[in-house]
């Protein structure tokens, strides 16, 4: 079951070279959740390691929108495709492993 760890400096998921980056800035929350969508059911990315930039939220009213957002599809309905994930270094996106 796909989770949220805690990393060590030391965790292989950040050290592991990004084989695809999406970045989200700038999406509403529809186009950020067709981009991710669209993302992890392709193909090609079965098994790699993607970094999904969603920002820190520190320009949305209430509530970080795109990084609660991608975190909930993670734990949710990407959940079977996904093997590990977790917080970026930066805390402004998210590294997940597919499956």
């Amino acid at each position: 079951m796909a989770r949220q760890p805690s990393y060590s400096s030391h965790d292989p998921l950040l050290d592991a070279r990004a084989a695809v980056t999406l970045d989200l800035h700038g999406r509403t929350e529809a186009e950020a959740r067709a981009a991710v969508e669209k993302l992890f059911r392709s193909s090609g990315a079965s098994g790699k390691v993607v970094h999904i930039i969603t920002g820190k939220g520190k320009g949305s009213r209430d509530a970080p929108v795109l990084k609660n957002l991608v975190r909930g599809m993670l734990k949710g309905s990407l959940a079977p495709l996904v093997r590990d994930w977790g917080l970026d270094r930066g805390e402004g996106g998210y590294r997940v492993l597919l499956r």
